[in-house]
């Protein structure tokens, strides 16, 4: 067994997990795996796992993922059938057992929240009350699983709040939900008693339900497991960082086009 880290651009996929309808970052992955002869069975590589589900357009910078995998699969060897938007840049051999969702002892997600006029004392107060071990079930969709041991915390980062979410597992949607609490109430459009109410045990329906953030500023950035060192690929992480940095500039400079094109004005 083998263990993979993957940093990947989830703008251009419909999520992680395979699915009936749209190209997913797993579909890339299983199709380089079958194009370098892995072992299949029932449709995955043997012993195949994942630390976790991202949403449709969420990135990573540390999934990791586990199968059955040669001596020779380096992570090289892997970004060399998958496409850029997908690069491996570490690996470890681990024992028959491990399994990449299970044997997770932490995940740590980070949001990039555009929020230039937010009052930022109220940012960290919410951050501080979502913290802890609460049943998050008003922020997820999912039924079991909702009580959760969660850190949340938030700095200034210019124009930005950088909220970072720690847990040993997260529900479905609860990091976008809770950045959504926490925008609404550093902007003001929430009172800070409304935090009080999201972790309340009555359910909020309708127009007082709490939506969801925007997918696209959301990463997984950290999976720990305990006595797992992953060994890094010096090359492939060089090529991680060019392959990605020409993306930044590329939005970067899109950036200005749309600032551009925000300064239209009627013609006289």
């Amino acid at each position: 067994m083998r263990a993979f880290r993957l940093a990947y651009d989830g703008t251009e996929y419909r999520g992680f997990q395979r699915q009936p309808h749209g190209e997913t970052v797993e579909d890339a992955l299983f199709d380089a795996l079958l194009d370098l002869e892995v072992e299949f069975e029932d449709g995955s590589p043997v012993g195949y796992a994942a630390a976790g589900r991202t949403d449709a357009g969420v990135s990573a910078r540390a999934q990791t993922v586990a199968f059955g995998a040669p001596a020779w699969l380096s992570p090289r060897a892997l970004n060399g059938e998958l496409p850029a938007s997908v690069r491996a840049w570490a690996a470890a051999d681990v024992p028959e057992p491990f399994h990449a969702t299970h044997d997770a002892a932490a995940r740590a997600y980070r949001y990039f929240l555009y929020a230039p006029e937010a009052d930022d004392g109220l940012a960290e107060k919410a951050a501080t009350e979502l913290s802890g071990e609460h049943d998050f079930h008003n922020f997820t969709p999912d039924d079991e699983g909702t009580e959760r041991a969660l850190s949340v915390s938030v700095r200034r980062d210019g124009a930005f709040l950088v909220v970072d979410c720690r847990a040993g597992g997260f529900a479905r949607r609860l990091v976008r939900r809770l950045v959504s609490v926490l925008d609404a109430v550093a902007a003001g459009k929430r009172p800070p008693e409304f935090i009080d109410r999201a972790l309340a045990p009555a359910p909020l329906s309708g127009p007082r339900g709490i939506g969801s953030a925007a997918p696209e500023p959301l990463v997984l950035v950290d999976v720990r497991y305990p006595g797992v060192e992953f060994g890094v690929d010096d090359r492939a992480l060089d090529a991680v960082r060019e392959v990605f940095e020409r993306r930044r500039r590329r939005r970067l400079a899109g950036a200005r086009v749309a600032g551009e094109l925000l300064a239209v004005e009627p013609s006289e």
